[in-house]
C-alpha cells in the first residue's frame, strides 16, 4: 500500500514539473491558444479630399467580409489631441476572452493595412504584451480608459529562431491596440493623442 501511495505521488510531481517546465508553451498551449484571427483582404474604399477618412459617413467604408465569426469587431480611429483631426483608423478583431488575448496576432500570417486587433480589459492597469510566435511586426499602442494614448512601442518581428517570449514591451492602459509595423509613424499618431472606439461597447 505504500508503496502505490509513493509511486502514485512519484507520478503526480513528475506531471507537475513537465507542466511547470513546458508551460504554456508546450502542454498548456493548446488549451491557451485559438486559430487565430483571419482578416479578408482589404477592400476599403479610399477616403475623399486629402486621403484622410473623415468623420461620420464621409470616412472609408470597409465593404470586406469577415472571416472569423468568433471575434467581434470595432472601428477605431486615432485622434489628433490639440485639433481634433482624424489621423487614422483601423477596423479591429476585438480580443475579448483570455484565448483570444493570449493568441492575439500570433496566428495570423497576414494583416492588411487597415485591419488590427484590439484588446479591451475591465480598467486601467499595467500589461505587458510579447511578440509570440509573430511572424511580422506591430506597433502596439497602450490607451487609457479616457482614450489617451499612454505608450507606443514598434515592436518589429523577432529573428528566426528566437522566443518572441523575450521581447517584452510594457505599458498601461485599459486597451491595447496592435496595427501594422510603424501605422502610427506613418499617420502621425504620437504619446497625447486620443483613440476613439466606435461600435464595440459604449465606445
Amino acid at each position: 500500500m505504500d508503496t502505490r501511495r509513493v509511486a502514485m505521488a512519484v507520478v503526480l510531481v513528475g506531471l507537475v514539473a513537465a507542466v511547470l517546465t513546458v508551460g504554456t508553451q508546450g502542454l498548456l498551449a493548446p488549451l491557451l491558444t485559438t486559430d487565430g484571427y483571419h482578416p479578408p483582404n482589404s477592400t476599403a474604399a479610399p477616403a475623399s479630399g486629402n486621403g484622410t477618412a473623415g468623420s461620420g459617413s464621409g470616412g472609408a467604408q470597409d465593404t470586406s467580409t469577415p472571416v472569423n465569426s468568433d471575434y467581434q469587431h470595432a472601428t477605431v480611429v486615432a485622434v489628433d489631441a490639440e485639433t481634433g483631426d482624424e489621423l487614422g483608423r483601423v477596423r479591429a478583431a476585438v480580443a475579448e476572452s483570455y484565448r483570444q488575448k493570449y493568441t492575439g496576432l500570433s496566428e495570423t500570417e497576414f494583416l492588411p493595412k487597415d485591419r488590427g486587433m484590439l484588446f479591451p480589459y475591465d480598467g486601467n492597469d499595467d500589461h505587458t504584451y510579447v511578440m509570440r510566435k509573430m511572424s511580422f511586426g506591430i506597433d502596439i499602442v497602450y490607451v487609457a480608459a479616457n482614450g489617451t494614448i499612454t505608450r507606443i512601442h514598434h515592436a518589429e518581428e523577432p529573428p528566426e529562431g528566437a522566443d518572441g517570449n523575450d521581447y517584452e514591451y510594457p505599458g498601461y492602459g485599459q486597451y491595447v491596440l496592435e496595427v501594422n509595423y510603424d501605422w502610427t509613424t506613418r499617420h502621425n499618431v504620437t504619446v497625447g493623442d486620443e483613440v476613439r472606439i466606435e461600435g464595440y461597447g459604449d465606445g
